[in-house]
């Protein structure tokens, strides 16, 4: 297969690390631009991330030479790139404009950015889930003006973990659900050297994620009707978010009733089975075993699963009947990986696969 050549904007965040350490390598992708901030344009990337480099692994050698350029300059960043990751920290307005710019010389934009989110056109996909979404690029491209360039999303991180394990059981009518997620401090762009007082602590609140958690399900099990996705009606989602003191891995606990109410069995039998699109095409990023159960007590733990199939797997555990609701469990999946940077480049092999990014 020719490589697509790839550029990654918001190239100096933990995001864009992410991304520069998933595509070091990568099969399909060779990383051949980085733009950033106009502070960081100009540099060699080793030296725009200086003290910021936010791992223990040192920075790819494929990206640490390359000269950061300014993200703001679209049509020099894009010229050349079949497509783009896209992680910036700007306003929203800002965002939408950047990305629909980069969109519009034809150069497809993966966003792990929250603001085209609920663009009635974008899709926002977890791609075992609701992969035929991708259909509702033609209809964005029309709004557009635009033959190849077009913008998709991944949802957030938080809802990362639980919504994967409904997805198996929809089919049940799962009526209400109750999310309450313990998430990592990498979420909001940190470590224990940068956020000292996250040490020994929990925030019981993270601005906006609770309307996320709440809402973003809807749109992913949602329908597209009249070139726009329409989001489910049901089930209706409570969240509270709660940063708490963990490096990586987002935690939930779920509560659930449902209009048919499966046994422990049926719902046991549909997670191990649980397949979707990335399996069958084999992608280069899609964990084999989607879902796993981990039948012990005490998991699954940040600490010792959060890393399951390269961080792109989902673990559950603890699986029982509940005393207002129907069953409860626990859930966790990598937030920087399947929950951002990883969750990121498999939408962008799935669209590949799909022949919705050609090559330029």
């Amino acid at each position: 297969m020719q490589q697509y050549r790839v550029g990654v904007i918001g190239a100096t965040g933990m995001v864009g690390q992410r991304f520069i350490t998933l595509l070091d390598k990568h099969p399909w992708f060779k990383l051949t631009k980085l733009a950033a901030s106009a502070r960081s344009a100009g540099k060699p990337y080793s030296e725009a991330v200086a003290g910021r480099w936010a791992f223990d692994w040192p920075i790819p050698e494929q990206a640490a030479n390359l000269i950061v350029q300014d993200a703001s300059k679209v049509e020099e960043v894009a010229q050349g790139l079949d497509f783009v990751f896209c992680a910036v920290d700007m306003k929203k307005d800002e965002i939408l404009a950047l990305e629909e710019a980069y969109a519009k010389t034809e150069t497809p934009v993966i966003s792990n950015n929250s603001a085209n989110r609920w663009t009635p056109d974008v899709p926002m996909m977890i791609p075992e889930i609701n992969a035929d979404h991708c259909a509702i690029i033609e209809a964005q491209r029309k709004r557009l003006g635009t033959k190849a360039g077009f913008i998709a999303v991944k949802p957030n991180c938080s809802i990362q973990s639980y919504v994967p394990a409904l997805a198996p059981l929809m089919d049940f009518g799962p009526s209400k659900v109750v999310a309450c997620t313990y998430q990592a401090i990498s979420g909001a762009g940190k470590t224990f050297k940068s956020w000292p007082e996250m040490v020994d602590n929990v925030i019981p609140y993270i601005g906006g994620e609770e309307e996320k958690s709440e809402q973003e399900p809807l749109k992913i099990w949602g329908h597209i009707e009249n070139g726009a996705i329409v989001k489910a009606a049901s089930p209706i989602v409570s969240a509270q978010c709660l940063r708490v003191a963990v490096a990586d891995g987002h935690t939930a606990a779920v509560s659930v009733s449902f209009d048919k109410k499966p046994s422990k069995e049926e719902i046991l039998s549909r997670w191990a089975a649980f397949k979707g699109l990335p399996q069958e095409l084999e992608l280069p990023s899609a964990p084999r075993q989607f879902l796993t159960y981990f039948e012990e007590d005490n998991r699954p733990q940040a600490h010792l699963d959060r890393d399951l199939e390269n961080g792109m797997g989902i673990s559950i555990g603890r699986l029982r009947e509940d005393n207002i609701f129907d069953y409860k469990f626990v859930c966790l999946s990598h937030n920087t990986l399947r929950g951002a940077a990883g969750g990121a480049v498999l939408i962008a092999e799935l669209l590949c696969a799909k022949g919705y990014i050609p090559h330029k």
